[in-house]
């Protein structure tokens, strides 16, 4: 059984051929879905002359939509596509975007653009940016581009918005400090002689400092010396006599005192006597 046959197409037959074309298909194909529907017969000359007005009627009609699907191109070329779709807080779609969608959303925008215009190239299954090959002819296409956006607030979103503040603040900290610095070195630069003499002065006392530090060392090492020999001659000094301490060489003399005074009152009491 042979695996193709041709065919006189009867109707125009989208992706096909229109009325009055001769074309080589799949038995399956023709046995199944164009002979069942009228669409084709097996060709003849006869049927084709036939079919020759109708054809012309038809090749008319695809000019026409020719011209449309041009303009309808050049319209395409740039548009942007917003959806809203519900979705987790990860983004993922509940249910992926399919063509029959995007198809109605262009029409309402005004493009009349048919599902199996729309060739999708990946899966639309959580919120981003994409972009949509629209193919209305084998040398007619245009891109447009698609955002699909959540209906609420993503945890991703606030994380996102959190930091994007957290960066605005750094970024602002450290802008000020650069002002700041650059305002300082502009004081600074304004009175460059006064910080270089004030740089010299520094210098010259610490030299001064450096020449006489052995000289004040040896000086406080004299005083030291001095000091310690002051309280040392105190220290083996005689202790001066009071008046209450008691003297050793006057007890002598206090009793031969004693002894003449008593000699001289008995003299006189025996004088007193005779």
């Amino acid at each position: 059984m042979a695996k193709s046959i041709k065919l006189l197409l009867t109707e125009t037959v989208e992706t096909l051929g229109i009325v009055g074309d001769v074309v080589n298909v799949r038995t399956g194909y023709a046995r199944n879905f164009l002979l069942p529907r009228n669409l084709a017969t097996t060709p003849s000359d006869d049927l084709i002359k036939s079919l020759a007005a109708k054809r012309a009627e038809a090749e008319k009609q695809v000019a026409a939509q020719r011209k449309v699907k041009e303009d309808l191109v050049g319209k395409l070329q740039g548009v942007e596509l917003e959806l809203v779709k519900s979705c987790n807080d990860q983004g993922h779609l509940y249910g992926g975007i399919t063509q029959q969608e995007l198809s109605t959303a262009l029409k309402e925008k005004g493009y009349a653009v048919t599902p199996r215009d729309i060739r999708l190239t990946e899966a639309i299954k959580r919120v981003g940016s994409y972009e949509i090959h629209v193919k209305l002819a084998s040398d007619l296409d245009a891109n447009i581009k698609l955002s699909v956006k959540p209906d609420r607030e993503l945890e991703l979103d606030r994380d996102a918005h959190r930091q994007d503040g957290k960066k605005k603040a750094e970024a602002k900290e450290a802008a000020e400090g650069e002002a700041g610095a650059e305002g300082a070195e502009a004081k600074t630069g304004d009175r460059p002689e006064r910080a270089e003499r004030s740089d010299r002065g520094g210098e010259r006392r610490d030299r001064r400092d450096r020449e006489d530090r052995p000289e004040r060392r040896r000086d406080a090492f004299m005083d030291k010396i001095a000091n310690d020999k002051g309280e040392g001659k105190g220290s083996f000094a005689p202790r001066a006599a009071t008046a209450d301490a008691p003297k050793s060489d006057d007890k002598p003399a206090k009793k031969a005192e004693k002894a003449d005074k008593s000699e001289k009152g008995e003299k006189k009491s025996k004088s007193k006597k005779g």
